[in-house]
């Protein structure tokens, strides 16, 4: 840890302090890691296993310089669904390899003609917004029940339901800015396991799951059909998934301080995170993306070891494998998830804010002033189109406006059409 209290990317961590570190980031991926599989009617044990292999694959690929963690994707939700019900769960994942494997093409592409472009399909008017969007849109999903959310909005929800989470929050709040040395390190932590011990009190927590399930377990297998069609249908989301890493690897950047996409390179962090797509696939688990939560996490605490986060991914393969300590984690109630997200998520969102200002967007210039509009007021506003059979709204689509709108005004702009002085 430096002087500024800082624990670099390659910073190696202590023993003692990498277990509550990686348990950290454990905590703030898995309420919404394991509802993709849960939603797909799939056992969350093969999802937590390729999980873990996909992180550790991604920090293997991208040589141990971009901190992430690859929990499960929510931008395939939709469309999954779709070919699930219409032709079963292993064309769906024929589709779900094939978009990896398309992803890993791209990322060559990438490779070849590097990220200039990058500036001209999303330049910093309309990334920092996207960047903002990516927490923002997720804010309700913090206190609006469900398995991730707080359940303190909804007809059912009581006074502990709201107790709970308040608890978890300021908790969450005040560690973030009084705790110091390594509590000062682990307050999402701290906040979850105060929390936790909140929602025992009011008498919320239910342990007969963790006491009835075999100590071993054995995750289910399941191997791909390919189908052009199911392919096809699936082939939109690969737009999708490529927007929101960008989005994660700028927010990420900004966070860490360092250019990830120079160094290591977009390239190596697209391929990493398609290839994981692939090979999650090819066994019976569902797309992985990187995570916002964990980002959050990184943001609050300033840890950005990849050591820790390689912890992280050895306990979610432990938890393949563990039924009681898998169970006991899916026992803490969404109060103390919805509690801790509702911090990391509005992190995410101040992260692109930030990105706005530490470019010094000139907002004289009408251009970057419609873009930031429009990219939010898409984003927020709920609007949605359907989009062969995917529905695209919230930071998806705000994203392809922004591409679509910022490509308009280069050109425009390059042929001298425009009022810009």
């Amino acid at each position: 840890m430096n002087n500024k209290g800082i624990i670099g990317v390659r910073d190696k961590v202590p023993t003692a302090m990498l277990l509550p570190l990686s348990l950290q980031h454990t905590f703030a991926m898995f309420g919404a890691s394991v509802l993709v599989p849960i939603l797909f009617n799939v056992n969350p044990g093969i999802v937590l296993l390729m999980n873990g292999i996909g992180t550790l694959l991604f920090i293997f690929i991208t040589k141990g310089k971009a901190p992430a963690y690859l929990g499960s994707s929510f931008a395939f939700l939709g469309v999954g669904t779709v070919i699930i019900n219409t032709m079963g769960y292993r064309y769906a994942l024929g589709a779900f390899a094939t978009t990896g494997l398309l992803g890993c093409v791209l990322a060559y592409l990438i490779y070849k003609f590097r990220t200039d472009w990058i500036n001209i399909v999303l330049p910093p008017a309309a990334m920092g917004a996207v960047v903002s969007l990516i927490g923002l849109e997720l804010a309700g999903a913090t206190i609006n029940g469900g398995k991730i959310g707080a359940n303190i909005l909804t007809q059912n929800s009581t006074s502990a339901d709201v107790c709970v989470f308040l608890i978890t929050i300021i908790t969450a709040i005040l560690g973030s800015v009084v705790f110091r040395k390594f509590l000062g390190t682990i307050p999402i932590l701290i906040a979850i396991i105060v929390g936790y011990i909140s929602a025992l009190a009011y008498g919320m927590i239910d342990f007969s799951s963790v006491t009835t399930t075999t100590l071993f377990t054995v995750p289910q297998f399941q191997f791909p059909i390919f189908d052009l069609k199911a392919s096809l249908i699936m082939l939109p989301a690969l737009l999708v998934i490529t927007s929101e890493h960008i989005s994660h690897q700028v927010v990420t950047s900004n966070i860490i301080g360092q250019n990830l996409l120079e160094d290591p390179g977009l390239h190596r962090s697209i391929f990493a995170d398609n290839f994981s797509t692939m090979l999650s696939a090819l066994v019976g688990g569902v797309p992985t993306t990187t995570y916002g939560e964990n980002i959050g996490v990184m943001a609050v605490t300033k840890v950005y070891s990849v050591y820790v986060i390689a912890g992280a991914a050895v306990i979610s393969i432990c938890m393949a494998f563990i039924g009681p300590l898998s169970m006991l984690i899916q026992s803490i109630p969404g109060n103390v998830i919805g509690g801790v997200t509702f911090l990391l998520y509005g992190m995410i969102g101040t992260s692109g804010i930030r990105l706005l200002v530490d470019s010094k967007v000139d907002y004289s210039n009408s251009q970057n002033l419609i873009l930031t509009s429009v990219v939010f007021i898409t984003g927020l506003s709920g609007i949605g189109i359907n989009f062969f059979g995917i529905q695209l709204k919230g930071m998806v689509l705000a994203s392809m406006v922004a591409v679509i709108l910022s490509l308009t005004f280069h050109f425009l702009n390059k042929f001298g059409l425009t009022n810009n002085k």
